[in-house]
């Protein structure tokens, strides 16, 4: 048991930053992503002697994360507005102008879009591994995928131009 422990503790150390960064852009709201990935890595822990042996734990983690999220968001829109006004009061990391534009732009297309745009872009998986991840056929993933594209360089476009062409 205290190998497992010592494995699983490994694992979450490597893996931990990068899933809650790809689930932050996935849903676009870091407190859900926490919540989210914090009982994801809980059930990975409860099930680990099997999750182990798949072929990505992080992986598992990632699509139970999403799947956590999704599920709280379907539950509670009202905690979804009290998580956004508790969090307008606290003070924050500087970020470049460039993130705060492209983490608008994500906001702004549909859910589907964002999360493979996420998933190819930031987290590096090919589209055969998308379709896998999400359930879903290659073709859905190329479609979301290029249109996600689509829409996300249209709202940079907006974005950039508001500010009257990069001009500030």
């Amino acid at each position: 048991m205290i190998r497992d422990a010592e494995e699983f503790d490994a694992f979450y150390s490597a893996s931990a930053q990068r899933v809650l960064g790809h689930l932050s852009a996935m849903v676009g709201s870091r407190a859900d992503a926490e919540d989210a990935v914090a009982e994801a890595y809980a059930r990975a822990w409860d099930r680990w002697a099997s999750i182990r042996e798949c072929d990505s734990p992080e992986a598992w983690v990632r699509r139970v994360a999403y799947r956590i999220a999704v599920s709280t968001w379907r539950k509670t829109v009202n905690r979804l507005r009290a998580h956004r006004r508790e969090v307008a009061g606290q003070q924050v990391e500087a970020t470049s102008v460039d993130h705060v534009a492209v983490v608008s732009a994500l906001r702004r297309i549909s859910t589907d879009q964002r999360r493979v745009v996420v998933l190819h872009h930031l987290v590096g998986l090919s589209v055969n591994e998308i379709a896998v991840e999400i359930g879903s056929n290659v073709n859905t993933v190329k479609t979301r995928l290029a249109r996600g594209r689509r829409a996300l360089a249209s709202h940079l476009i907006d974005a950039y131009e508001t500010t009257g062409g990069g001009r500030r």
